[in-house]
């Protein structure tokens, strides 16, 4: 049988540079930081200093003050994004089957914001005390629910929850759905909101973080002086639409997604595997997937998450599966100007990389001064390039192992 062909017709986010897709995009081409000084919290006794934040964004205006006290923040980054994304689609809601509309949104960590505030309401004041919406406030899913709930789709409703690769997952899960003939729709994703002091104590201790305190040098993919990641957060929703679907409604189409590979390691609860071989057949799976060669692809965004082994492993990766080519890909990492956004990184990325082949711009790495001899590929450093992609890969990686990669091809009528 023919797989049906899947299309992104819908996009929205909030994220560390921008709290819409033209704002967030503009940066991205401009190659601004968004990364500062934490202000959710006081950081004087703690190593980490600097994160990703969403900055100026009203969530009181946009799902209103009485909802928003039921959902975790993280929740709350996913049902703006999702607002920007329906809005912008054009998808008339009432003239769908509801049944064939799905959501699969992705948090790594959910509601962790809560957690931390209903531990200190519970020590202060008794367990019995914390609020009767935290459970529904922390589990990871809620995000997805809240989504179903406010858009109708009774579809398959889900939460992918792979660490750092689980935005990616979701994208990808979403296509395969809508290509395999189970839904003409779905909302698909990420949204994370880890910028708290337990979330960033944890990263901290497990010397994850860079505590460098100069926000264009701490998230410093591919650099040799690279020492660590720096939490963003944020959400990144996309709509996935069957082609021919999306043709009879006349819907706007930011770009094709045409394969997918998901695999683990199944080596280390948090190193990649040695030469970055399980991300390495990840890719090659998403090529196959694609029906296409190495040589057909022209960009890749990558997880580039500024850590030591992750960004070795990922380069020894790309040499593995490009061979010659390798080192005439453009290959940067975003994380640069967003930090990284764990279970949301892969959906935002995502966006950024339909953007990318839309208009014929591939994004920098900034900050980087220093090259690695492990990191020998063109990172596009500090400055974006115009070029005519036609094919785009971005890889998402996470702890237990966890790869991801989607394939985006340029969307021409």
């Amino acid at each position: 049988m023919e797989k049906r062909r899947v299309v992104i017709t819908g996009m929205g986010t909030v994220n560390p540079v921008g709290n819409s897709v033209l704002e967030s995009w503009a940066a991205v081409k401009a190659g601004r930081c968004g990364i500062g000084s934490i202000t959710r919290y006081d950081t004087a006794d703690m190593k980490v200093k600097l994160a990703g934040e969403v900055k100026g964004l009203d969530l009181d205006a946009l799902l209103g003050r009485r909802e928003i006290k039921k959902m975790d923040r993280f929740t709350q980054l996913a049902l703006a994004a999702a607002g920007e994304c329906v809005a912008g689609s054009g998808l008339d809601r009432d003239a769908e089957r509801p049944d064939r509309c799905g959501v699969l949104v992705s948090s790594g960590i959910g509601g962790f914001e809560t957690v931390g505030e209903a531990h200190r309401r519970g020590t202060e004041r008794g367990w019995d005390s914390v609020s009767p919406f935290m459970i529904p406030m922390i589990i990871s899913n809620m995000a997805a629910g809240h989504m179903a709930i406010r858009y109708g789709f009774t579809g398959m409703c889900s939460c992918v929850v792979t660490a750092c690769a689980g935005g990616t997952n979701a994208v990808g899960d979403a296509f395969r759905h809508i290509r395999d003939g189970y839904a003409e729709v779905m909302l698909c994703g990420g949204a994370e909101a880890a910028v708290t002091p337990l979330a960033m104590g944890g990263f901290t201790a497990m010397k994850a973080l860079s505590e460098r305190q100069d926000p264009l040098r701490a998230s410093i993919p591919f650099d040799l002086e690279r020492s660590g990641f720096v939490m963003g957060e944020g959400a990144g929703i996309l709509l996935l639409e069957e082609y021919e679907h999306a043709q009879a409604r006349n819907a706007n189409i930011y770009a094709e997604v045409i394969g997918y590979g998901a695999n683990c390691d199944a080596h280390h609860i948090t190193a990649p595997a040695p030469g970055g071989t399980g991300g390495a057949a990840c890719m090659a799976q998403a090529l196959a997937d694609a029906g296409i060669g190495p040589e057909e692809v022209d960009y890749i965004n990558a997880h580039g998450t500024s850590t030591q082994l992750n960004d070795a492993g990922e380069t020894a990766a790309i040499h593995t599966v490009f061979g010659d080519r390798a080192k005439k890909l453009m290959v940067s990492s975003t994380k640069s100007m967003t930090g990284h956004l764990l279970g949301a990184a892969g959906a935002v990325e995502a966006i950024f990389t339909a953007l990318a082949l839309k208009e014929g711009f591939v994004p920098a790495t900034i900050g980087y001064r220093i090259p690695d001899p492990a990191c020998d590929l063109d990172v596009v450093p500090n400055e974006g390039r115009q070029a005519d992609i036609k094919i785009a890969l971005s890889n998402s990686l996470g702890f237990g192992g966890h790869n991801a990669t989607i394939v985006l091809k340029k969307w021409e009528d």
